[in-house]
């Protein structure tokens, strides 16, 4: 599904640009929001370097400016500073990062009801000729406002009342400018296409969910092993199958919307009425993708734990060592964790006759780009390389950078935890924000790369809907795999025979 990013990855902590040249209502004549910012010193000092000002704190209008970025200010100065003028329009980067935020502060619909208010409410006369002169003058600027707002956030306009409000702003458009109220039906019908894809991916997750699955035991398994369809017989190229996984990351990416991460932290009191409005989603497509990563890693695991023959474990331990790697040189970080991490799981991992049959020098190099210690110093190494190659591209698949998605969940988490939201004097803290819309929009800038390979079908239904195991199934075909090596294993092997094999 197309994408449109806010500002193409880049990020302005200024957010003044005219579409006039004239200047912003709290900048000086010059257009420079900050009228201290002369080499010279105030005592016209011919020696300007003997001299090193501290830094430059000015307010303007309820906002405040540090060395000439904005920094904090009152809710109501921010959304004043959202809304265009004749001769003003706010910096996408400032529209992306206060769309973002402000959701913390206010519902979408109450900042809706505002803006439009500030826009052609605030300055109306009772005069309808000077009323139509001065919305034919703006109307051009609030369809960019919209524009953004529905490309980026489109989720906000599942409220009922949002979309009321587009209606009557396309109304009230029309009667000073009839170019800006077709504009305004061109976002309004891109708006409702996405709406409508959004919607059937989300009811595809919810079906897929409730759909009956095959009950796959560990018993059962083990005696249709010989027949059993697995994953070499569906692939058996493991950079072909490392393809259709990064078919699937990028798809479920592309379905995340942006304030989701937002939500995901910040509301986590049972009263908020704004929780209420999360929940009205059909499904969390941020939470889908972190099932897909689970789902991934107990799928590996299973395939690993049910052959019955020790060589025939071996050579899909391989092959998954193969895929690991193979997603590590398309970017594709997230599914790469994913298949060390079911590696590594307990069942797997004490199959010590199985790995003694393994090369894992492979598997070593692809566990120290994963290494969790210095904070996944490597991974992040490794991740800054991938991003600076896709700035670069050249082709489609250069342009590939799939995080591993967990730990971005975790940077933004602790970027939230570990900052204010309001200062003390009860203005909004928007040095944070800006640093979180910097993260959510790279990862936004990720997710525009469209799959470059060919999309093998009968790979990808295997990969998303074939049965997995269970922790105990798990457990239990471990154990079935290589007996146990201790009276605890064996207790343990006994107690989920009688469980397992029982139900």
């Amino acid at each position: 599904m197309p994408q449109t990013t806010p500002y193409a990855g880049k990020f302005s902590p200024n957010p003044y640009t005219t579409t006039s040249g004239s200047p912003h209502p709290y900048s000086n004549s010059s257009g420079s929001p900050h009228p201290y910012s002369s080499s010279s010193n105030s005592s016209g000092s011919p020696h300007p370097h003997h001299y090193t000002p501290g830094p430059v704190e000015t307010v303007y209008g309820g906002l405040c400016y540090h060395d000439n970025s904005l920094v904090s200010g009152s809710l109501e100065a921010l959304i004043q500073h959202l809304v265009p003028t004749v001769d003003y329009f706010p910096d996408r980067s400032y529209i992306f990062t206060f769309l973002l935020s402000s959701r913390l502060f206010l519902h979408p619909y109450e900042l809706m009801s505002r803006v439009c208010y500030m826009c052609l409410e605030q300055h109306r006369t009772m005069d309808p000729q000077i009323d139509r002169r001065r919305i034919r003058e703006i109307a051009p600027k609030i369809v960019q406002l919209l524009t953004e707002w529905t490309e980026t956030f489109p989720y906000d306009f599942r409220d009922e009342r949002m979309m009321r409000s587009i209606k009557d702003l396309t109304h009230r458009l029309a009667l000073g400018d009839e170019l800006s109220r077709r504009a305004m039906q061109r976002v309004t019908q891109r708006l409702l296409r996405k709406l409508t894809t959004l919607g059937q991916y989300e009811e595809s997750l919810v079906a897929a969910g409730n759909a009956p699955v095959e009950k796959l035991t560990a018993q059962k398994a083990k005696q249709q092993a010989a027949r059993r369809e697995d994953v070499m017989s569906m692939c058996s190229d493991p950079f072909v199958l490392a393809q259709q996984l990064t078919h699937i990351e990028m798809e479920r990416l592309s379905y995340i919307g942006p304030e989701e991460f937002v939500y995901a932290f910040a509301l986590k009191g049972p009263q908020d009425n704004r929780k209420l409005f999360f929940n009205k989603r059909r499904a969390s497509n941020l939470e889908a993708y972190v099932d897909w990563f689970n789902r991934l890693s107990y799928l590996v695991a299973t395939e690993i734990c049910t052959p019955v023959k020790k060589k025939q474990r071996a050579r899909i331990l391989e092959f998954f060592i193969d895929v690991a790697r193979e997603c590590f040189n398309i970017g594709n970080f997230n599914s790469l964790m994913a298949i060390i991490t079911g590696m590594n799981m307990s069942p797997v991992s004490r199959l010590k006759k199985t790995w003694s049959k393994v090369d894992t020098a492979k598997f070593d190099i692809l566990e120290h780009q994963m290494d969790p210690t210095s904070n996944f110093y490597n991974y992040r190494t490794a991740l800054r390389g991938a991003t600076q190659r896709c700035l670069t591209a050249q082709t489609s698949r250069e342009k590939i950078v799939i995080p591993f998605f967990s730990l971005f969940i975790k940077d933004i988490y602790f970027l939230n935890e570990g900052c204010v939201s309001r200062l003390p004097n009860g203005q909004v803290n928007f040095e944070k924000f800006w640093e979180l819309a910097k993260q959510v929009s790279e990862f936004l800038s990720w997710r525009l790369s469209a799959c470059p390979f060919e999309r093998e079908r009968k790979t990808l239904q295997y990969l998303l809907s074939t049965p997995v195991f269970s922790d105990d199934e798990l457990q239990l075909a471990s154990y079935e795999s290589e007996g146990p090596e201790n009276n605890i294993e064996r207790d343990t092997r006994r107690s989920l025979r009688s469980s397992l094999y029982r139900a």
